[in-house]
């Protein structure tokens, strides 16, 4: 699956065909707000661990089940030589099939069934932890996107003013120490360049092995605008009901009361009924049998076991639901304080951009190079700041909602 978008192109030169070339590869078009849901339903159908985990899940409820039917019935032939021979030999025959009364039974299949939601809130987790995974994945592969973009375009302006100091030097009007200035920082921008589509690559080749090793692109270049709730309290009082880890626990309370109402149940006797026979030389015997099995020893302690359990779960709730409160709560903070960062660092780059006064003074020779390359270099890091902040927002405010994925 590819997802990319178009980018405008103007007439360029060879050395700047090449430095685009190198940075961002484009095949189609697709918006940002758009983009990472197609991913993530893509990985959801071809991710191999959501696959096994399916599976998995079609499995576990298919062994909830087993229980569910009647005890194999009891088949029983006997051949008895008499003696003396004069007797003749004595046949039995016996058939006999033994069954639970109603209530366990109807308990069996509410314990069954119970188990049967467990087993999908377990695969609906895994579900979530590898879609959260993809998504910040696709976020990390946005930034680097945005910053091949900025250095493609810092590449290119050091290519042009090391091109002007090469002609100032042939003309006689520049020295080498400008030039060497020029070089040192065209081949900062390259190296850079290199090394975020490095990162790039890294990341790409991680989606695309979450995505069961089918090839994916992204190369969307900016964030969707995402803002966190104001009030936290109200806001959490919605996730807490879409958290599948805290369902799972709460399905555990259910599932461990209805196996105490079975453990408890199951004290009861079980009944058998059947056919038996005996023949003999000359008359035989045939007729209804019925037996009752009362469990004294089997069932010792389960009910004691089952209502451990029960307690052990409702304290592993109580426990998941204060520390899914907690890690929220605090990642709540610090998405709001990121969020922040963001605002002032985007604020300051665009009110505060000195790269186009920086070239115009560095063209009429107000300023030395070495002046402008330090000057330029502030812009740069503040725009660098700028969007590392702003995927660190992102990939918060991501984590913070994984629970609606």
């Amino acid at each position: 699956m590819t997802i990319t978008c178009r980018q405008q192109k103007d007439d360029m030169d060879m050395k700047r065909l090449f430095i685009m070339i190198m940075a961002v590869t484009t095949v189609t078009t697709i918006h940002a707000q758009s983009a990472i849901a197609d991913i993530l339903a893509a990985i959801e159908q071809n991710n191999a661990t959501l696959k096994a985990g399916e599976e998995s899940m079609k499995a576990q409820k298919a062994g909830n089940h087993t229980d569910m039917t009647l005890p194999d019935p009891e088949i029983g032939f006997g051949y008895l030589w008499g003696g003396p021979g004069a007797i003749g030999t004595r046949k039995d025959v016996s058939i006999s099939q033994t069954f639970d009364i109603a209530t366990i039974s109807g308990l069996k299949s509410k314990v069954a069934d119970r188990k049967d939601l467990l087993a999908e809130w377990q695969y609906k987790t895994e579900r979530m932890n590898i879609l959260l995974e993809a998504k910040l994945c696709c976020l990390d592969i946005i930034y680097y996107n945005a910053m091949v973009r900025e250095l493609a375009v810092r590449a290119e302006r050091a290519g042009e003013i090391a091109a002007a100091r090469k002609k100032s030097l042939d003309n006689g009007n520049g020295n080498m120490l400008d030039y060497n200035s020029a070089l040192l920082d065209l081949a900062a921008a390259n190296a850079e360049l290199t090394r975020i589509n490095a990162g790039r690559e890294v990341a790409v080749k991680q989606l695309t092995r979450l995505n069961g090793g089918k090839s994916i692109t992204l190369s969307e270049c900016e964030f969707e605008l995402v803002d966190i709730p104001k009030d936290f309290n109200q806001w959490y009082a919605s996730a807490e009901t879409k958290s599948p880890a805290l369902a799972y626990v709460r399905q555990e309370i259910e599932v461990g009361k209805k196996e105490l109402a079975l453990n408890k149940a199951m004290r009861l006797p079980s009944f058998s009924l059947g056919y038996q026979g005996e023949f003999v030389k000359g008359e035989h015997y045939q007729g209804v049998t019925v037996g009752i099995s009362v469990p004294l020893w089997s069932n010792k302690n389960k009910v004691r076991q089952a209502k451990a359990a029960v307690r052990a779960s409702e304290a592993k709730a109580t426990d998941a639901k204060q520390q899914l409160y907690d890690n929220l709560e605090a990642l709540f903070l610090r998405t709001a304080g990121l969020k922040k960062t963001a605002e002032e660092y985007r604020s300051a780059v665009k009110k505060a951009d000195n790269s186009a006064l920086l070239k115009k003074a560095l063209d009429a020779g107000q300023i030395s190079i070495q002046e402008y390359l330090a000057g330029i270099g502030l812009c740069y890091d503040a725009t660098d700041r700028a969007l590392e902040a702003e995927r660190d927002y992102q990939k918060s405010y991501a984590e913070l909602h994984a629970v609606e994925l």
